[in-house]
């Protein structure tokens, strides 16, 4: 049986104020009728009322989406933030890190005491010129990922590498007194490395390095430089002259400076060298850092402490035993 014919058909359409049809509100009826005034103005209002709920839900879909790209935008920046947060903890000490992020900005700082490292490797320049590249920055790599390991055992800063010399730095930014003598237990582990990988590499007839390493104590000035690639560095007249112990050293020995020299002459077995004249008719007092004295060393060759040594430090550097039993217990690296 056939539907009954619409005999009455009123519409209204929907348009938005920006011109845009969405439809047509449609009143129909079997029966044929003639709406009055009121009617029709009703209709009207109607047809307003749905045309304002519809815009009322397109807006909160476009809402909803808006919050959701707000929510996503928020969680790439703050993954981006902890990225770049998590990079400049990487390149700078962790309190000139805070600083930075606290404040945009690294005060310079004095400080009264600090002990500088300068390490390289002798004939480097030679063997950079028979390498393959991606050999030779392999090998710089086993050595300074090795390095890296050992100045943040002992609490000293890394504070570049250039070519093939390494810079360290005790005392800096963290103050305190045992910073010559973790720089001379940073050296000896830095010698036992090198000597161990020279062994290695000799057994398979692979190139190998001698290190030579140069020690200095002095007043140092801090600071951060660059806004687009932050370095944290270190100046002053004592950098330099840990350079020059560097510069006049012997490949697999370390040379120690006078200041240095009677800082650990407690612990270490030390051998002098006498006096080194430097630019503008300066000399200065060397000499090499052989090893640990026996009675504060576990192992012969003087490369591990005992505990003996651990009461020593605890003298000298003027703090408690938690961090030099550390070394006292440590186990040599295989």
């Amino acid at each position: 049986m056939a539907d009954p014919p619409c005999r009455f058909y009123c519409g209204l359409p929907l348009i938005t104020d920006e011109g845009y049809a969405l439809g047509t509100l449609c009143v129909l009826d079997f029966e044929p009728r003639e709406l009055s005034f009121e009617q029709i103005e009703s209709l009207r209002r109607l047809s307003r009322q749905v045309l304002s709920q519809l815009e009322l839900r397109r807006k909160l879909i476009e809402y909803d989406q808006t919050i959701r790209e707000l929510d996503q935008a928020r969680r790439e920046a703050a993954a981006e933030k902890a990225r770049a947060e998590e990079l400049l903890d990487n390149i700078l000490p962790a309190p000139i890190a805070d600083e930075l992020k606290k404040n945009g900005k690294v005060q310079p700082k004095y400080t009264r005491s600090a002990t500088i490292l300068f390490a390289d490797f002798q004939g480097f320049t030679l063997l950079a010129e028979r390498m393959e590249p991606a050999a030779l920055v392999g090998l710089l790599d086993r050595y300074f990922t090795a390095f890296d390991d050992i100045v943040a055992r002992y609490g000293l800063e890394k504070l570049k590498t250039v070519g093939d010399a390494y810079m360290a730095v005790g005392g800096v930014p963290a103050t305190d007194r045992r910073h010559p003598i973790d720089a001379c237990l940073v050296a000896l582990e830095m010698q036992a490395t090198v000597a161990r990988i020279k062994s290695q590499s000799e057994k398979m007839r692979l190139p190998a390095l001698e290190l030579r390493v140069g020690i200095h104590t002095g007043p140092v000035i801090s600071g951060v430089v660059g806004n687009r690639r932050f370095t944290f560095d270190i100046w002053g007249d004592a950098v330099n002259i840990a350079s020059f112990m560097e510069a006049r050293g012997v490949a697999g020995r370390i040379n120690v400076s006078e200041t240095v020299a009677g800082h650990v002459k407690a612990l270490f077995e030390l051998e002098p060298r006498g006096s080194i004249e430097a630019k503008h008719e300066r000399s200065h007092e060397m000499f090499f850092l052989n090893r640990l004295k026996s009675e504060f060393s576990r192992n012969p060759d003087g490369g591990l402490p005992n505990e003996d040594f651990a009461a020593q430090y605890n003298r000298l550097a003027g703090f408690g035993t938690a961090r030099v039993l550390d070394y006292a217990t440590a186990s040599p690296e295989e």
